[in-house]
C-alpha cells in the first residue's frame, strides 16, 4: 500500500534555519569556470578502464517492501580519482514501471531535493504520482539515494549511535548547562561567541562520526554516480527531473556530460554563480517575501483559520512571537520534541514559519491555527508542523558485504532508510560552496542581510557558520559551462520562498538554448503541485522534446 505523496516542496533545498541544531543551509553549485583544474575523474568514463567494472553493472531488480515498486542497488566508487581502491558506496535504487510499457521511451530519473532527501523513500511514498500522466505512461520513474544519504552504505551521520549516547549519559555526573536562547540576530560579543561555538561543535560532531566520508559526498561526485546509474539502467542518454537541490545535481551532470542528456527539467532552480553570502541574501529575501504573501493572502487560502483579521495584524503577531521567543522559549507540552529544550526559541519559531511557506495549499491552515495557539501561550502545534514519522535505523557497516556489491544487486538483507537528511544537508552544502574561514566575514554580512530580509537574513547568515571549518571542495561560484547540451527546461515560481524566481531566470539564461517556464504562484516548485498548465508543458517536453516558447507562463 502506498504512503501519501511526499510533496517535492517539502524536501527543502535550502532550509533557512535548522531549529535547534546549527547547520548550513545553502545549496551547492556544480562544476564550471573558476573551479579548480579538472582532474582525471572528469574525463569520459568510457575511456577509463578503472571505471569499467562500475559502468558494466546491470541492476538486479526485486520487489520493494512497498507494493508496486521494484528495488535494486548500485555500487559506485568512493573516490573517482582512485576507483580501484576498494572503497565504495552502495546506493539504493527504486523504479515505478511505465504505465504503458508498449509505448515506453525509457527511464526518467528524478531527485526530490535536499541535499539529503532519500529518493527511494520518496518514490515508495508515492512521489511518482507527482508526475503527469503522460510522463508516467511513457517512462519508468526511477529514484536513488545519493551517496551518504538515506540507506546508502555507508551513510552519513553527525550524531552518536544509541550505545554511544548511553555511555555518554553514564559518564555524565553533572547536568548540562543551559545554552540559553539563540538570538535571530547575534549582536553582542557573547551572542556571537556562543553562535560560533555551537557551529563548531556541530562541525566537530560530523567530523567525529563521518570524517572519512565528508570529502566524498559533494554534488559533483553525485553527478558522476548519476551517470553510472544511467549506464546501469541501459540508457544511452539521461532523461532527468530535479526539484530544488536536484537542480544543482542536474546542472552538475549537464556540465560533466552535456552530450549524454536527452531531456532535463530543473524546477526550483539554484544559480551556481552566486557565492555563499549572495545565496543567503537571495533565499532569506525570498522567505521574507513569502511570509508577507502569507499575511496578504491568508484569508484567501486559510479562510477563518487566519490568526488575525488583517495582514498587518498577522505580521504583528508573527513579530510578537519572534520577540517573545527571543526572550524566553515559547511553552510546549511535555510530549513535544521541543520539550527537552525548554520550548521553542526564536530560531525554532522562525524555522517553523519559514517551512510552512513551501506549500501554502497544504500548510497555511495548520500554520494559522498553530500561530494563534502560540500567541495564546501554547506553541506545541507550531513545533509539530514539520514533524514526520521517524525512520527506522538502517545499516551501520562501513563497507557492504561482498554479495551486495558485485553487479549492484540488492542483497538479501532488509535495508531501511536512515533519516540523516540534516547531516547530509550540512555535509553537501559545506563541501560544495566555499565559505570563509575568517569569523568576521560572517558578521560583516549581517547588516546587509538585515537590510535585505530582516531576521530571516541574519538567521540565515548565522546558520552558515557551521561551514567555516568544513573541508573545502576547492570549487568556486561560476556560470554554467555545458557546451553541447540540448535545450534544458528551467521552471521558476514567482513566489518561491526557497529558490527565488530570479535564480530560475538566471539559470535558464546560462544554459545554451535554455528555456524558462514561469509559474505565477506561491510556494516552492511548480511541477507536481496541481497546475495543469505546468504539467502539460513539462510532460510535452519530457515525452516529445517539445520546446517551451520564450516567455511561456502558467
Amino acid at each position: 500500500m502506498n504512503h501519501p505523496v511526499r510533496r517535492p516542496a517539502l524536501v527543502t533545498a535550502l532550509a533557512l534555519a535548522c531549529a535547534v541544531a546549527l547547520t548550513s543551509c545553502t545549496a551547492g553549485p556544480a562544476a564550471g569556470p573558476g573551479r579548480a583544474a579538472a582532474s582525471p575523474a572528469s574525463a569520459d568514463p568510457a575511456s577509463r578502464p578503472d571505471l569499467k567494472p562500475f559502468y558494466g553493472q546491470r541492476l538486479r531488480w526485486k520487489d520493494c517492501e512497498t507494493e508496486g515498486y521494484v528495488c535494486a542497488r548500485l555500487t559506485v566508487p568512493r573516490d573517482y580519482t582512485e576507483p580501484g581502491n576498494g572503497k565504495t558506496f552502495v546506493l539504493p535504487v527504486a523504479r515505478a514501471a511505465a504505465g504503458k510499457p508498449e509505448r515506453r521511451i525509457g527511464s526518467l530519473v528524478f531527485n526530490p531535493g535536499g541535499p539529503g532527501a532519500a529518493g527511494v523513500r520518496s518514490l515508495e511514498e508515492g512521489m511518482d504520482e507527482a508526475f503527469g500522466r503522460a510522463a508516467r505512461d511513457r517512462f519508468d520513474i526511477v529514484a536513488f539515494d545519493p551517496r551518504g544519504v538515506g540507506a546508502s552504505v555507508p551513510a552519513l551521520t553527525c550524531t552518536a549511535a544509541d550505545d554511544e549516547e548511553d555511555e555518554a549519559e553514564e559518564d555524565t555526573t553533572e547536568p548540562a548547562a543551559s545554552e540559553g536562547v539563540a538570538p535571530l540576530h547575534p549582536r553582542t560579543d557573547e551572542e556571537r561567541t556562543a553562535a560560533d561555538e555551537g557551529a563548531l561543535a556541530a562541525a566537530e560532531d560530523c567530523e567525529q562520526h563521518s570524517g572519512d566520508l565528508l570529502r566524498h559526498v559533494g554534488t559533483q561526485d553525485a553527478a558522476r554516480d548519476l551517470d553510472v546509474l544511467r549506464a546501469a539502467l541501459g540508457e544511452r542518454e539521461l532523461t532527468y527531473l530535479g526539484w530544488s537541490y536536484g537542480t544543482s545535481l542536474g546542472t552538475a551532470y549537464a556540465e560533466l556530460y552535456p552530450r549524454r542528456v536527452r531531456a532535463m527539467v530543473l524546477d526550483g532552480a539554484i544559480d551556481p554563480s552566486l557565492d555563499w553570502s549572495q545565496r543567503v541574501l537571495s533565499q532569506s529575501a525570498g522567505f521574507r517575501r513569502s511570509v508577507d504573501d502569507y499575511a496578504d493572502h491568508c484569508a484567501e487560502v486559510a479562510g477563518d483559520s487566519c490568526p488575525a483579521d488583517s495582514p498587518d495584524a498577522i505580521r504583528a503577531l508573527i513579530e510578537r512571537l519572534y520577540t517573545r521567543a527571543g526572550r524566553e522559549p515559547l511553552p510546549v507540552s511535555e510530549d513535544s520534541s521541543y520539550a527537552e529544550y525548554g520550548g521553542m526559541d526564536a530560531t525554532a519559531v522562525l524555522d517553523a514559519v519559514s517551512m510552512a511557506m513551501y506549500t501554502p495549499e497544504d500548510q497555511w491552515e495548520p500554520l494559522s491555527r498553530a500561530l494563534a495557539a502560540a500567541d495564546a501561550g501554547d506553541a506545541t502545534g507550531l513545533g509539530a508542523l514539520d514533524e514526520e514519522e521517524p525512520a527506522e535505523e538502517g545499516p551501520s557497516e562501513e563497507e557492504p558485504a561482498p554479495e551486495d556489491s558485485g553487479e549492484g544487486g540488492p542483497g538479501d538483507e532488509d535495508v531501511t532508510p536512515v533519516d540523516n537528511e540534516g547531516a547530509a544537508l550540512t555535509a553537501v552544502n559545506c563541501l560544495d560552496v566555499p565559505h570563509p574561514r575568517d569569523l568576521d566575514a560572517y558578521w560583516d554580512v549581517l547588516p546587509r542581510a538585515e537590510k535585505a530580509a530582516g531576521v530571516y537574513g541574519t538567521a540565515g547568515v548565522t546558520a552558515e557558520l557551521t561551514c567555516r571549518g568544513w573541508p573545502s571542495g576547492g570549487r568556486t561560484p561560476h556560470r554554467v559551462d555545458a557546451d553541447g547540451v540540448p535545450p534544458v527546461l528551467v521552471v521558476g515560481t514567482t513566489g518561491d520562498p526557497s529558490t527565488p524566481y530570479a535564480e530560475a531566470v538566471s539559470l535558464a539564461e546560462q544554459f545554451p538554448g535554455g528555456m524558462l517556464l514561469t509559474y505565477e504562484g506561491m510556494g516552492h516548485t511548480a511541477y507536481g503541485r496541481g497546475d495543469a498548465c505546468v504539467t502539460e508543458k513539462v510532460d510535452a517536453y519530457l515525452v516529445g522534446l517539445e520546446p517551451v516558447r520564450p516567455g511561456a507562463t502558467c
